[in-house]
């Protein structure tokens, strides 16, 4: 099952000096790129264009001890510079490349291998439910992508919902939880290094069409869920959670994700100490 995942290692290793594009991930892994990313950064605890330059720099440390120049290396990796190159150089290893290369100094970043860790025997609880078509109506903004701690521009999109609004969206829900839905869509590309912004709706699923001229409808379609309950501290548990369907369960599922918002719901009470969530995602059946 992670055997796509290593030859993916394995094809980045040998295209250290091309450009790698989506569609070469695509292919190699029998997923969206764009979910293999995801799923690599929760994995791997960095974003896999992080890997890939890490990687190139550390074979290019190796090039420049043994004599070759600065200038042929750094157009070899794909740098448009000479000083972008030395400025990442030394970003990523403390010392200029010229220093390396003079005094030959070595740091080194290893090739990635995947394989299964088995321990402490936890399972995740999870169902898998066919839903139809529907709708989430409600409010949303551009926030900041942020992996851990409140999303403090998602805490004032809550607060800006008005009491008309809040009516109005009680008044269309309809279909379970029957309460707030938190919908996240539209990644920008620095989702794999916690950069840029999302797209963050907060509302009600509902089967009717939204007459209301200051909400907004988003249209999911039918598609098989995976959902997984989980409770405890918020947010943390929810997070934790998050990181584990990527990097444990996902992986080993037969399933792979499907190009459709990530919903959650959270149902509040006194304390945040132990709070019920339900995380959902969008799967398919994975290709073999």
């Amino acid at each position: 099952m992670l055997q796509p995942f290593n030859q993916l290692m394995d094809y980045i290793e040998a295209h250290l000096t091309e450009e790698i594009s989506g569609k070469d991930i695509a292919t190699i892994v029998g997923m969206s790129d764009y979910h293999f990313k995801r799923m690599f950064s929760y994995m791997a605890g960095m974003s896999l264009q992080a890997y890939i330059k890490n990687r190139r720099l550390s074979v290019a440390n190796v090039e420049l001890i043994n004599g070759a120049k600065v200038t042929d290396v750094a157009y070899k990796y794909g740098f448009q510079s000479v000083e972008g190159f030395s400025r990442a150089f030394r970003e990523w290893s403390g010392f200029l490349p010229s220093e390396v290369a003079k005094n030959h100094i070595q740091k080194t970043f290893p090739k990635f291998t995947f394989f299964i860790d088995i321990r402490g025997g936890v399972s995740m609880e999870f169902k898998l439910e066919k839903k139809e078509k529907f709708h989430i109506v409600g409010v949303s903004k551009r926030v900041p992508i942020q992996f851990e701690g409140e999303n403090h521009a998602i805490i004032e999109l809550a607060q800006s919902i008005t009491e008309q609004q809040r009516k109005e969206m009680h008044q269309l829900a309809d279909l379970y939880p029957h309460q707030v839905l938190n919908v996240s869509y539209d990644f920008d590309d620095g989702y794999l290094e916690e950069k840029g912004c999302l797209t963050h709706m907060i509302g009600f699923a509902t089967t009717q069409d939204n007459p209301f001229d200051d909400l907004e409808q988003l249209a999911i379609e039918e598609s098989l869920w995976a959902i997984f309950p989980n409770q405890g501290p918020f947010p943390a548990t929810l997070q934790e959670t998050t990181a584990k369907i990527y990097a444990e369960w996902l992986p080993s599922s037969g399933y792979e994700a499907a190009d459709l918002p990530g919903i959650s719901f959270t149902k509040f009470g006194d304390s945040s100490d132990n709070v019920y969530s339900e995380i959902w995602m969008a799967v398919k059946e994975k290709k073999v």
